[in-house]
């Protein structure tokens, strides 16, 4: 997929993500450490505040996607980086824990963005070309936390709160776009049709279709261990890295991870995807997940840090775009969003688990965190490859679920 052949409307969402990753990345690396020096927060409370965004984002991620099915797409991104703009705000002016968890809470509620985005995308690309789109999307990812990390790690040091007020700056400026530049990808019969036949995908049925099932199973071991990993992170900066200035310190390092998440999206992955497929291309990314995970499970260096972090960051970027895809061509067209919605919310459920244990296992050892994950990454291949076996196999009718009386 070449850049001068992109759609324009794929070019408008890629920019728009961008941006919202800026903003993001701004705040990774140093809400944690806002949290426990500026309001005495232990690590375990600190590790509960990052799961709480995903708490949220766990009941509202599934409703945000399915009401981008019947409303658009469009309608839904803005409601969802409005709800951005509030939260960072209220980082910047909180003045008591309970604020800094209300605000987290309020995004992760409307933290859809990126789910849509993604349901966007896949309306948009034809089915064949969907890896590499979601990886375009996974590549602004890498993009926006290459400059976001590195600049907020710097605005810390104008004042605590300067980040937060200059990422919901950011996070307006995503809104303008999205009002003003991006045209909705369903047209209202698509709709209205959606509407005519809004059957939800039960859980039974889901159950009975392998390929999401194993998809799902990857999604959440995988996030797990990144879970473990966001929580205790700047902690690990912190205590273990860097002896001053963590905060530059670990957006630096961070801006590393992204700078290889681009590499890994714009070169890599389209030809992994060639070679050998999807699934291999899971599989494949799990096992360079590991070895950035087996260098973090070790290390106390900077240096052998980046290392780790490369390498953990192509293995995503080579396992999550082809599992999304995946697991969007086992339903019907029709329920891309509310797929995708249940996808983040699997995310999600894998991510609060591990942030909310994180904490009370970085206070046993400062590495164990890594080296959990560093177990469920190699757990992951147990479905993985079951999904490449399966591929192999003679596709059956039931791997497409399509509602009944349809």
């Amino acid at each position: 997929m070449k850049l001068n052949l992109l759609d324009k409307r794929l070019v408008t969402i890629l920019l728009i993500v961008f941006v919202q990753m800026v903003g993001a990345g701004m705040i990774l690396p140093i809400l944690p450490l806002y949290a426990k020096n500026e309001f005495s927060m232990s690590a375990t409370t600190v590790t509960l505040l990052v799961a709480a965004f995903y708490a949220a984002q766990f009941v509202g991620g599934p409703i945000l996607g399915r009401w981008s099915d019947h409303v658009g797409r469009v309608p839904v991104l803005i409601v969802s980086q409005i709800g951005t703009v509030i939260a960072f705000i209220g980082f910047g002016i909180a003045w008591a824990p309970w604020v800094l968890f209300a605000s987290r809470i309020f995004d992760g509620l409307t933290g859809g963005n990126i789910v849509v985005a993604q349901a966007y995308v896949t309306d948009i690309t034809p089915r064949e070309k969907r890896a590499q789109a979601l990886g375009l999307i996974s590549a602004m990812f890498g993009l926006g936390f290459f400059v976001g990390p590195a600049v907020g790690g710097l605005l810390v040091g104008l004042g605590p709160q300067v980040p937060y007020f200059v990422a919901a700056a950011a996070a307006a400026v995503v809104v303008l776009l999205t009002v003003f530049t991006l045209d909705e990808s369903m047209t209202q019969s698509e709709r209205e049709a959606i509407r005519a036949s809004a059957v939800k995908l039960p859980i039974r049925d889901a159950l009975r279709i392998r390929a999401l099932t194993l998809s799902a199973t990857v999604v959440f071991l995988v996030q797990f261990a990144l879970g473990l990993i966001i929580a205790t992170f700047a902690l690990f900066g912190e205590d273990v890295l860097f002896d001053t200035n963590p905060e530059l310190g670990v957006g630096l390092l961070l801006g590393f991870v992204g700078l290889s998440q681009i590499i890994t999206q714009t070169a890599i992955l389209p030809n992994v995807l060639r070679w050998v497929g999807e699934e291999v291309s899971v599989v494949v990314g799990i096992v360079v997940r590991s070895i950035g995970l087996a260098i973090y499970a070790v290390t106390v260096s900077p240096i052998l840090a980046i290392a780790g972090g490369v390498f953990f960051a192509m293995g995503g970027g080579l396992v999550l775009p082809p599992i999304q895809s995946i697991a969007t061509k086992s339903v019907d067209d029709s329920k891309r969003g509310g797929l995708l919605g249940v996808v983040q919310s699997v995310s999600s459920l894998a991510i609060i688990v591990s942030t909310a244990t994180a904490g009370l296992i970085y206070a046993v050892y400062p590495h164990l965190p890594n080296r959990v994950a560093l177990v469920t990454s190699i757990l992951s291949m147990i479905p993985a490859v079951m999904l490449v076996k399966r591929a192999t196999a003679t596709r059956t009718e039931e791997d497409t679920w399509v509602p009944s009386g349809s």
